[in-house]
């Protein structure tokens, strides 16, 4: 993965994104995340917290895997979804459709 972004897995078994969230990444970020449907687990936690910078192509990317998510019959759940994202998100009508964790 690059310096500027990365996924990786937790010891819980959710999944923590770190740095962009960009044109720049989510190509990088798309190629790496094939271990969110891979794995046994059912639901999918995504936790943003450490998400630095995001733009419309990283909340396109929360949108791919949420659609990977359902075709591997898999729950995902977005956790401390970035406040510039669910700006993005609120002026898409996406909003109220992401599936965020509380």
């Amino acid at each position: 993965m690059s310096d500027l972004a990365s996924i990786s897995l937790r010891e819980d078994g959710s999944f923590v994104v770190r740095g962009e969230m960009s044109f720049t990444t989510v190509p990088e970020l798309l190629l790496h995340s094939g271990a969110l449907f891979n794995g046994e687990a059912e639901t999918i936690i995504v936790d943003l917290a450490d998400v630095e910078r995001a733009d419309s192509a990283g909340l396109s990317l929360l949108i791919q895997w949420w659609r990977q998510a359902r075709q591997a019959n898999k729950s995902i759940y977005y956790a401390n979804l970035p406040e510039q994202m669910g700006s993005m998100a609120k002026l898409g009508g996406l909003d109220d459709k992401l599936p965020l964790q509380s």
